[in-house]
């Protein structure tokens, strides 16, 4: 019998350790339900399941990026359901003007609502974003990624939806006058069918009647009209009110046949006198040792006027419409023939006083055309643009809109409706690819969903704890351990014995 060393002992509290360690580890996978609560519990088994994490993941993941590109589709297409309407209105309004029953001020209001559906357009293509990203611009190119691992993804392209780009969008021409007498300051048109044809301007200076006088043995009265700017011919009574040494020193006049009398200014300073009468028009009577008041002087002031028309070339040619002459009263005037599809609006200043006949011509192509007198004719074509993306698609310049698709003639509606036509042709496309690329995107999240539904089973069954089978371990090693304590105090006995052989 030995005291030093208890084997028995020494071995039973071996396994007790044992069976106390084994006991933790249930105890630590059965409160976690994991079997695989470090890498020492399974080293190659974590591995494996870290790795199938990350797939999981990256479905889970690419599923909601998925979700997000449906999303922004469907931002692009609600916005495309808006522009496809505004093409449906512009087609009826192309129909409805490419009929004669409309006047032409009907086809101008028919014009007005379809310059503002283009803009409307315009304004769709400008403003429809998703998370700040301009989707109607033309620049759109993004990249879905719709999988776990690199390179699985899909792009989308969504063309300009602007109204130019869609071809609904019209130009505004605008012709600057340039002379020391600002005769005409701009031309603006609505024709798409205006270049290549010219605006002949001619002008005619105030003429004025012979001077009659109720005294012929007075001084002789001359007109003079050179500075005279009024809109309608005028005719002046002028009456001596004040004589001295034969030169007449104050006067009134009439222009409506004596029933106002206006005193007018008279320059006696010189060798006869000159009364300014309305609108710069002058009456100068000579100084006369038979003037005296109440003697009268008429003449008539015939108006200055231009005359405009529309022709195909700068002298002769072809001419569109009739020839109008425009008084100093008028702001603008409307020229050309609405059946041929040359119709323009000038607006002028005629403020100014100006002397000699011709003006000239010039060119509605553009550039600069010098027209007689040494005036400066600029034109400018204003175009309808399209958005303008750099880098990464962002847009550094907005579309704009000018006008809308010319509608102003019967030709014109008629062509118009092909246009538009093609443009509700244009935008159906693009809705067909969002729809399409949107239900390739749903197919994708249904697979993305199934393929992480069973990788997540797989890598259940290496890093999730069966509980029944753990329950079984642990109740084993709870058995162990109770038996093992059970034995340690009967081993822990044995050298009691020693005891009765020393007494």
């Amino acid at each position: 019998m030995i005291i030093n060393h208890n084997i028995a002992a020494l071995n039973t509290y071996r396994q007790l350790s044992a069976n106390n360690t084994n006991g933790a580890k249930s105890l630590e996978k059965l409160s976690s339900g994991l079997r695989i609560n470090k890498a020492g519990d399974d080293a190659a088994g974590l591995a494996i399941s870290e790795k199938m994490r990350g797939q999981i993941r990256g479905l889970d993941q690419a599923a909601r990026n998925a979700q997000d590109g449906i999303s922004l589709i469907q931002s692009a297409e609600g916005a495309l359901n808006e522009t496809h309407s505004i093409l449906q209105r512009m087609r009826e309004l192309a129909t409805q003007s490419a009929s004669d029953t409309n006047t032409s001020d009907d086809r101008s209001k028919i014009q007005s609502e379809m310059d503002q559906l283009a803009k409307e357009i315009t304004r769709i293509s400008n403003t429809t974003e998703f998370n700040t990203q301009n989707l109607l611009a033309g620049g759109f190119n993004d990249t879905f990624h719709i999988g776990a691992n690199k390179d699985q993804s899909i792009s989308l392209t969504i063309g300009a939806m602007d109204a130019q780009s869609l071809g609904v969008a019209g130009a505004l021409v605008t012709t600057t006058f340039s002379n020391t007498n600002t005769l005409v300051t701009s031309l603006t048109t609505s024709s798409q069918n205006l270049n290549g044809y010219y605006l002949n301007v001619s002008k005619t200076a105030a003429t004025a009647t012979a001077v009659t006088q109720s005294n012929a043995s007075g001084g002789a009265g001359t007109a003079d009209v050179s500075n005279f700017t009024g809109s309608a011919d005028t005719t002046f009574q002028v009456k001596i009110t004040t004589v001295a040494a034969g030169k007449v020193t104050a006067a009134s006049y009439t222009t409506d046949g004596g029933a106002n009398w206006t005193n007018a200014s008279v320059d006696s300073s010189g060798a006869d006198g000159i009364v300014t009468l309305a609108d710069g028009a002058k009456l100068t009577i000579a100084t006369d040792a038979d003037n005296a008041a109440d003697d009268t002087y008429t003449y008539t002031a015939t108006a200055r006027f231009l005359s405009m028309q529309i022709g195909s070339a700068n002298t002769g040619g072809t001419t569109v419409g009739t020839a109008v002459k425009v008084y100093g009263n008028q702001s603008s005037v409307t020229l050309g023939d609405s059946a041929s599809d040359r119709v323009a609006t000038v607006a002028f200043n005629f403020n100014t006083v100006y002397a000699g006949t011709a003006v000239g011509t010039y060119a509605a192509t553009g550039g600069t055309f010098a027209a007689a007198d040494s005036d400066a004719i600029t034109q400018t074509l204003t175009q309808s643009t399209a958005a303008v993306t750099g880098a990464g698609g962002t847009v550094t310049t907005q579309a704009t809109v000018q006008k809308g698709i010319n509608v102003s003639t019967q030709g014109a509606a008629n062509n118009a409706i092909t246009t538009i036509n093609n443009a509700i042709t244009t935008v159906s496309q693009e809705r067909s690819k969002l729809g399409a690329y949107q239900n390739r995107l749903e197919h994708t999240i249904n697979n993305l969903g199934t393929s992480s539904e069973n990788l997540s089973s797989a890598e259940s069954r290496i890093r999730d704890v069966d509980m029944a089978k753990e329950m079984m371990e642990f109740t084993k090693n709870s058995i162990l351990t109770q038996a093992a304590q059970a034995m340690l105090a009967q081993a822990n006995q044995q050298p009691q014995g020693v005891l009765s052989l020393l007494k």
